[in-house]
């Protein structure tokens, strides 16, 4: 099946099919003239699939350099991006060249930086490998590195060419990583409600989301391409995505790689949900059955550093920090999402339930 991605500016799209990468080579020069691929994948991914991808991509008529980049988090950093620099440098790539992100969200969002800022901008591909990259970070242009005090901190708005989702990927990732990428879509479907905040109602354990996969991911890019498609850069309704994300990018970062980031946004979900609950503002049963979605695929629900100041501390960081106040997304209800606009400065009296709502 084959979506798109309809922008003012630009209109791409997105294949989600069993066995997509088998087509790789044939699809993508139905998208591209030939020209040099830099392949950017990691540690991981690489033996899985780099090989394969670069036979299909030269028999297309495609000439390739391969890079691959530890694995986890820390790849998303300036040390990291400037080794990218320079090996796209010494392999002469140009303007009229691209890059494809072979892997799961770190790669994906590394290598669109890269293709964002190399030359003032080249093209790119996005190949996602894990489901927390084919439900989300791959469709909707954000690109970002991090820097030691906070999570895509330094970023870009740069859309790719396409984007070649295969769940048969999934067959490869361990289960953990299955169930942070369900965070997303979970996230999602708190966010639409109806048919689809149902369905994940009726995944009970890790293995249904594999059974599942392919309705999860169509029901989720569809969501996420409908929301970015009405507001490309967050300066409104995007920022809906980020339900669960400012304490869920502080609790992650402060952890130090002990959760992954869709664990992290499970917590971040919760302890929301949890808060504008307790202050009557989300309706009764809504954190009860996000609860119930997380749990049954053994997602975490809270953290022991939730009781720290570093995570206020942290929050002071979140790049949804206008002009001295943070935007906090909500759920009035599942399908009904919210925003609600605090001071920085009472963050942690707002989030531990010390400073209501109206009473700044």
């Amino acid at each position: 099946m084959k979506r798109f991605v309809a922008l003012p500016h630009k209109k791409y799209p997105i294949f989600i099919e069993r066995g997509v990468l088998q087509q790789l080579g044939s699809l993508l020069t139905g998208i591209w003239s030939p020209r040099k691929i830099a392949v950017v994948s990691d540690h991981h991914v690489a033996p899985l699939y780099q090989e394969r991808i670069v036979r299909q991509l030269e028999a297309a008529g495609f000439r390739t350099a391969t890079f691959q980049v530890p694995s986890g988090e820390s790849s998303k950093s300036w040390e990291t991006a400037v080794q990218l620099y320079r090996s796209l440098t010494n392999n002469q790539f140009t303007r009229s060249d691209g890059v494809l992100a072979l892997g799961g969200g770190v790669v994906g969002d590394l290598a669109g930086f890269i293709a964002s800022t190399y030359m003032r901008g080249i093209a790119y591909i996005q190949v996602p490998t894990s489901l927390l990259a084919q439900v989300d970070s791959s469709v909707g242009g954000k690109t970002a590195i991090n820097l030691d005090t906070a999570k895509n901190i330094v970023g870009t708005f740069h859309q790719p060419d396409a984007v070649f989702i295969d769940p048969d990927t999934l067959q490869t990732l361990p289960q953990r990583y299955i169930c942070e990428g369900y965070a997303e879509i979970v996230k999602m479907s708190a966010l639409e409600g109806g048919a689809f905040w149902q369905m994940t109602g009726e995944v009970h354990r890790p293995e249904d989301i594999v059974t599942q996969a392919e309705p999860l991911i169509h029901q989720s890019i569809a969501y996420k391409t409908k929301i970015v498609c009405k507001d490309e850069k967050e300066s409104g309704l995007r920022q809906i995505l980020n339900f669960g994300h400012t304490i869920g990018h502080a609790i992650e970062l402060l952890s130090e790689g002990a959760l992954a980031h869709g664990e992290a946004i499970s917590i971040g979900m919760v302890q929301i949900t949890q808060c504008f609950a307790n202050y009557g503002l989300t309706k009764h049963g809504t954190l009860d059955g996000l609860v119930q979605r997380l749990q049954q695929t053994g997602l975490p629900l809270k953290s022991s550093l939730m009781s720290t100041a570093d995570v206020y501390r942290q929050i002071t960081n979140d790049k949804k920090n206008h002009g001295g106040r943070l935007t906090l997304v909500y759920l009035e209800a599942p399908g009904r999402p919210a925003m609600h606009s605090i001071p920085i400065s009472q963050a942690e009296l707002f989030l531990t339930g010390k400073k209501a709502p109206n009473s700044d």
